[in-house]
């Protein structure tokens, strides 16, 4: 099973997100995660999706989002040199005396305190998913209160959009 980052252009309607998500749950494929956002083109929607599954699996996949009407464009974009980015917001336990061993972290992982409370600190990072990952395991000792991630969006590397 490898992992798929797949970008799909789609008509900005109501229902579009329903329908390539619902094609994914019929086909009893995980969706690891999900972004949509407007795109480049007024009127179009971009989502990212992270699913896993072997290369067959995927040509499926994209058929059937092909037989969408919405579906404008679909890219595998882990089969090119790729940018990835993931954001995520950690609230964290901080008591006075353990601040600076957190600001420690956040400063190693480059990411920066957003809120600061009386017994708390709201931390925004952003990375690939392994950096995330990583820096929420250091972050777990002091005591996470909430966590909230965007998952995955991605473009192709380089001058050129993927094709």
């Amino acid at each position: 099973m490898k992992k798929h980052t797949i970008s799909v252009l789609v008509n900005n309607q109501p229902g579009v997100l329903q329908r390539v998500s619902g094609l994914f749950g019929r086909r009893g494929f995980n969706i690891e995660s999900i972004t949509v956002g407007t795109s480049e083109e007024p009127g179009l929607s971009r989502m990212v999706i992270v699913t896993s599954g072997d290369d067959h699996t995927l040509e499926q996949v994209s058929k059937q989002l092909y037989k969408l009407i919405d579906v404008i464009k679909v890219v595998d974009l882990s089969s090119h040199p790729m940018v990835g980015r993931e954001l995520a917001l950690i609230k964290v336990n901080a008591e006075p005396a353990a601040r600076p061993e957190i600001l420690g972290v956040v400063e190693t992982f480059r990411a920066s305190v957003v809120d600061i409370g009386s017994n708390s600190l709201m931390v925004q990072a952003v990375g690939d998913t392994e950096k995330i990952d990583a820096m929420i395991e250091l972050l777990k000792p002091y005591g996470i209160r909430e966590l909230s991630r965007t998952g995955v969006t991605a473009m192709t590397r380089g001058n050129a959009a993927a094709k």
